[in-house]
Formats: structure tokens, C-alpha cells, sequence
């Protein structure tokens, strides 16, 4: 309890001491890595003063956050001023604690659901099963790596809104593991409603709680008792209601607040077009950049297709793991979204240790981890040498994101192949022959 204690007490000073040395505090506020047109606190607090001016706040190309977003900055700017350093470190504290209770729950689903197929599993797999031991000290590494990776710091540092949508996703992921459908739909309605592509988790979200309203008590993280044959799709229908009804009353209550539906097209036509190409840690702009304005729209949805194309297979292949399910989700829409920033990345690397009895089978996390070391590193140098040197371009930076992005869909590969690896060495044993011959699994 001590060394938790300490944990939350390191991440708590070392974001207070950033956001209160101005000098480093604006300097990483300025980054394009963190702040970038949809979540920047300068651009926030630049929509409050429109607002209060009663100049229209979405005539412009300047804000881009929802009207909900923007009532609830202008109440924490005009009556919270002197606290809003505080509120965004609790946010990220906050985070830390929900995706450690989502971590609690994972490993004894793990384990649970281990203890029911232990009939299945060959003899010379024993070596692969899970112990409490091993898992116990899940949630306190996950609690860990999100209060101190560079990558959320940096962001609550930069004050960033992705500080809130994190949040507000890790308790939508907690409320699904445990079995909270009606809270879970309203949430992935919120979180959606804020930067649309957390909707990916809708899908592994109603699987994981069909499933839970399936099994009897002694299965995974379950509910007592055996469910009617109707209660899943009873469960999935309560969920598709809350989330639409959520949805639809956040809307509502948008254009009141934005005095009419203009904000829809400057807030998901911005995610959506990506019309503003400001340099960034993803690949919309490079590519906008160099392109001929008649192949615009169709690489736009090719763009935005990637998004979503991942999610029917995945799903398919990983409906009994929504935990793992959800975090390659995460890991390919923070590729893929328009305006992407290291806080995003940041959140789906803190449910990496929930994977702990995966890294056996990893065979690319050296690579993955100097790559992104690497670019990590380069990055704000190569945009400083392009941007107040001179002394590069804009293929300089992009080489590096694109480097970035890279090791994440590795890291994404590795995670999905050591899945299929271990379920298929736990069914069929580590003894593996073709034609009497020794062999072993490759990725193809």
C-alpha cells in the first residue's frame, strides 16, 4: 500500500513541478506532438474568450471541440483559474486508478476462466499458465506506466483535453469488464462524442458483456447464476439504447449551448476532412500535403477506412480476450485518426502489462522499444532543424513519425500473433513435427 501511495505521489509532484516551471510548461504546450487542433488548451481557451466576446465560436478556423467541451472550460476557467493545474493532474491520477481496478478485474477474469479450461490444456503446457503471483502485481504496473510514461505526462503537462477523453475511455473499459451495460453504452456515447474514435471499443464492449450474461458463475468475470438465453441480447440492447439515447441528448444539448447544429461540421467535418494539415505525430498531413486536390476525397476514406476496417476480423479472432481486443483497437485508431498525439498513444501502452503473460511469446518488442525510443528522441529535434533551423524539410519529420507509427503497428502484430501462438501451444502442446521433423510457429 506504501509503495502505491509513493507511486501516485511521484506522478502527482513530477506533473505539478512541469505545469508550475513556466518556461518548460509553455514549451511543451507548444509541441505538435501533444497538442494538436482538436485538443490543444490554447485553442480552448482561445474559443472561451470568443465566446464571452459573443463572437460566434465555430465562424472560425480556430476551435474545433464540441459545445459541451467548451461550457465546461469556460466554467473551470472563469471559477477554477487558480486550480486548473490541480484538476488536470487529478484527471490523469484519477485515470491511473480506473485502468488499475480495469487491470484487477482482467487478471482474475484470466484466471477464472483459466481454472475452467484447465481440462483442455495439454500436459507440457503447464509451463504457460498463469500464476497469481505473476498477475497480482498487473494493476499496479499498469497504474505505474501511465503515471510516469513520458508520453501521458507530457500531455497533462501541455494541458491537453485528451487528458479527459482518457478519462473518461478507461472508465468505459472498466465499466465493461464489469458488466455495467447501460453506464458502459453512455460512456462510449460521451467518449465518442468527444473525439469519435473511441466508438471502435463499442463492438468488443457488447461482445464482452454478451458473453458475460452467457456464462455461469464459474466462468470468467461473469455474473451469478446462469443467464437466460435471452439475457445477452437483452443486455446488448440496454447498452445500444443507453449509448444512442446518451448520444442523442449530448447533441441536443450541443446545439443549445452552440445556439444551432453549426458545430457539427466544425468538429466531426474537422475529424473527418482533416482540412487543417499542422504537422502532427500521425500521417494525414504529410500525405494531404503532396496530394493533387482531385485524389483528395477518395484517400480520405481510404484514410478513415483504416480506422475501422480492423475491427469485424479482430473481433472475430479475439471476441473471448476484450481486454487485449480493445487495446490493439485503441493502439490501430491512434495510428490511423486524423489528428493523433502522444496521449493516446501513451493510454493504450499503460494496458500493455494486462498482456504480461504474452511476452514470452514477443519477438519484436527490441525492435519495437528502440524504434520508438528512437523517434521519440528525433521527433521535436528534426521539427525544430525544419521548422526554426532551416536546416531540413518536411521529409525529415515525417521519417520520423512515419517510423513512429511503424513500430506501433509491430507492436500491434506482436501482441496479436503471441495471442494465437500461446492459446494454440496451451490446446496443442509445445511438441510441435511436420513429417517427423521439429518445428516451431513463424508469422508469415
Amino acid at each position: 500500500m506504501r509503495g502505491i501511495l509513493l507511486l501516485y505521489g511521484v506522478g502527482a509532484v513530477l506533473r505539478l513541478w512541469l505545469l508550475n516551471t513556466s518556461t518548460l510548461a509553455d514549451t511543451i504546450q507548444a509541441r505538435v506532438e501533444l497538442s494538436t487542433p482538436l485538443n490543444g488548451w490554447l485553442r480552448v481557451k482561445e474559443g472561451v474568450f470568443l465566446q464571452s466576446e459573443g463572437v460566434p465560436v465555430y465562424s472560425g478556423g480556430v476551435y474545433h471541440e464540441t459545445p459541451l467541451m467548451l461550457f465546461i472550460a469556460g466554467f473551470l476557467i472563469r471559477s477554477w483559474s487558480s486550480w486548473l493545474h490541480a484538476v488536470f493532474v487529478a484527471c490523469d491520477l484519477l485515470t491511473a486508478f480506473t485502468l488499475s481496478a480495469l487491470a484487477a478485474a482482467y487478471t482474475k477474469k484470466l484466471l477464472q476462466e483459466q481454472e475452467q479450461q484447465a481440462s483442455q490444456y495439454t500436459k507440457d503446457s503447464a509451463h504457460l499458465l498463469l500464476s497469481p503471483s505473476t498477475l497480482q502485481r498487473c494493476a499496479g504496473d499498469v497504474a505505474a506506466v501511465y503515471l510516469l510514461c513520458p508520453y501521458t505526462v507530457l500531455s497533462c503537462v501541455a494541458m491537453t483535453t485528451t487528458t479527459f477523453h482518457n478519462l473518461l475511455l478507461a472508465t468505459a473499459l472498466l465499466a465493461m469488464i464489469k458488466g455495467h451495460g447501460v453506464l458502459f453504452g453512455a460512456l462510449v456515447a460521451v467518449v465518442t462524442y468527444e473525439a469519435v474514435y473511441p466508438a471502435v471499443i463499442l463492438v468488443p464492449g457488447l461482445i464482452a458483456l454478451y458473453q458475460q450474461q452467457q456464462d455461469t458463475a464459474t466462468q470468467g468475470y461473469c455474473y451469478p447464476g446462469k443467464a437466460s438465453p435471452s439475457g445477452g441480447w437483452s443486455v446488448v440492447g440496454k447498452s445500444l439504447l443507453s449509448c444512442l439515447a446518451t448520444a442523442a441528448v449530448l447533441l441536443l444539448v450541443s446545439s443549445e449551448i452552440a445556439g444551432g447544429w453549426d458545430f457539427i461540421d466544425a468538429t466531426y467535418g474537422f475529424i473527418l476532412t482533416a482540412p487543417d494539415l499542422t504537422p502532427n505525430i500521425g500521417l494525414f498531413w504529410y500525405f494531404f500535403t503532396e496530394m493533387f486536390e482531385h485524389f483528395r476525397l477518395f484517400f480520405l476514406a481510404v484514410f478513415q477506412l483504416n480506422a475501422l476496417v480492423y475491427v469485424a476480423p479482430l473481433c472475430v479472432r479475439l471476441r473471448g480476450d476484450p481486454v487485449l481486443l480493445s487495446t490493439a483497437l485503441l493502439a490501430l485508431s491512434a495510428v490511423f485518426r486524423s489528428y493523433p498525439s502522444l496521449g493516446d498513444v501513451g493510454f493504450y501502452l499503460a494496458l500493455l502489462p494486462t498482456c504480461r503473460h504474452l511476452y514470452p511469446f514477443l519477438r519484436q518488442s527490441f525492435l519495437v522499444g528502440c524504434m520508438l525510443v528512437a523517434s521519440s528522441v528525433l521527433g521535436p529535434i528534426m521539427y525544430n532543424l525544419w521548422i526554426y533551423s532551416g536546416a531540413a524539410n518536411a521529409n525529415f519529420y515525417f521519417a520520423v513519425t512515419l517510423a513512429f507509427n511503424t513500430a506501433q503497428i509491430f507492436l500491434v502484430t506482436d501482441l496479436l500473433f503471441g495471442h494465437v501462438k500461446r492459446q494454440h501451444l496451451l490446446m496443442s502442446g509445445s511438441s510441435m513435427t511436420v513429417d517427423g521433423q521439429p518445428a516451431r510457429l513463424t508469422l508469415e
